[in-house]
């Protein structure tokens, strides 16, 4: 465990990842570090928070920060006091912020009337993230969220009116009684929207949820892997007809509105992870801070709230930078590598390079220099990531 004198790093980080735990209910496949919000103490833990933000500063000093990032949890279920004390919390911790600065908070439609939405913007926030997952009522219930499609536009609508309008959306596919038609009708419903972004996940069944006890139980109606396919081929085709860029697996943007901060994941770089259970990634250390709330909030107000910390590998860390780098459809760059690590892409990882090449799955770029997905990869991305996991740490 580090001490608290000040460390200078090369890339001090320029992005910042906030965690609030809290949400109104739990849904069905749920797997993240969040606690229903009755009985919690909110404010305690805010402060707690604010005191890891002054001793992460003091430990690792920040660049400028070009993108923050408040996840959850459902960070809108903060009352507007409330929301207020956390914004001011990060400036004033945070002062020096790129003129450009992205800087979103998740919601869930039915968080978030016009108050709270100005108290946001004022704050600083600029780009809200809904999860609005369907547009079909009896989708949404089937997975325990508990807004409507009245929510979603009613939602939407006050972002607007509070001067957001960098506005993403979730959806997902592979529901439980989801069809190929369904999908359809949702992904017609959020292009009409025009919205300058959309992420598009698959339903992933997770351990610890209600939905992994269903399956395991044979009661989870899932789409059969046939018809999962067909949503994924449907949603790519009508996202890229409608003149949005699949820059990522599972994200689409009008150009100039790609999310930086997740970008910021995928090309490897350094960002502060802050509250229960954040991960973060500084000077070739990942962390993962202690998970409960009461926990986070006791080990904060003394020191760095670390569950564990160790040093990233050069290994490691080249294995990471191909596996998140090929989830961006332009994929990963020869020159980017040798940059970071000194050393050639194409000698490092010959064999899975060149497995990948000879099954379809992976392209060179037009100009020689680097390497992405094939149309083909794109539907087998986690067989591709497969073939780097333990590529060099498993010849230490």
């Amino acid at each position: 465990m580090p001490d608290l004198t000040s460390t200078q790093i090369q890339n001090p980080p320029e992005a910042i990842y906030i965690h609030i735990p809290f949400c109104t209910n739990k849904c069905f496949y749920c797997d993240f570090n969040s606690y229903v919000l009755k009985d919690q103490p909110v404010m305690d833990y805010l402060r707690a928070l604010d005191h890891e933000m002054e001793l992460t500063v003091q430990a690792t000093p920040p660049g400028v920060i070009k993108t923050i990032f408040v996840g959850g949890g459902t960070p809108t279920v903060l009352n507007p006091q409330e929301m207020e004390y956390f914004l001011s919390s990060i400036r004033r911790h945070f002062p020096s912020l790129d003129s450009n600065i992205e800087f979103t908070m998740e919601a869930n439609p039915g968080t978030t009337d016009l108050e709270k939405l100005s108290v946001m913007k004022a704050g600083g926030v600029n780009r809200v993230s809904f999860g609005v997952q369907a547009f079909q009522n009896e989708l949404l219930s089937g997975i325990g969220r508990i807004h409507n499609t009245d929510d979603v536009y009613r939602s939407l609508d006050n972002a607007h009116k509070a001067g957001l309008h960098n506005l993403s959306i979730d959806l997902m596919f592979g529901l439980p009684n989801q069809t190929v038609e369904m999908l359809d009708q949702s992904v017609t419903r959020a292009l009409e929207l025009g919205l300058p972004h959309y992420s598009i996940y698959s339903l992933k069944v997770e351990e610890n949820t209600l939905f992994h006890t269903l399956f395991q139980r044979n009661q989870l109606p899932l789409p059969n892997e046939e018809d999962e396919l067909k949503m994924y081929l449907l949603l790519m085709e009508r996202m890229k007809k409608s003149g949005y860029k699949q820059y990522e697996i599972s994200n689409f943007a009008k150009p100039g509105f790609e999310s930086l901060h997740n970008i910021t994941y995928w090309r490897n770089e350094n960002y502060y992870g802050l509250g229960a259970g954040a991960h973060g990634y500084v000077g070739h250390q990942r962390h993962m801070n202690i998970k409960g709330v009461n926990p986070y909030v006791e080990a904060a107000i003394k020191k760095l709230p670390r569950l564990e910390q160790y040093t990233v590998g050069q290994a490691e860390a080249m294995e990471d930078f191909v596996m998140v780098g090929l989830r961006m459809l332009d994929g990963i760059r020869d020159q980017d590598f040798t940059a970071q690590f000194g050393a050639d892409l194409e000698i490092i990882f010959k064999r899975p390079l060149s497995k990948m090449v000879n099954s379809g799955l992976l392209e060179r770029h037009a100009d020689g220099g680097g390497y992405r997905l094939s149309d083909k990869g794109i539907l087998f991305g986690n067989d591709v990531f497969g073939e780097f996991i333990g590529e060099l740490t498993s010849k230490l």
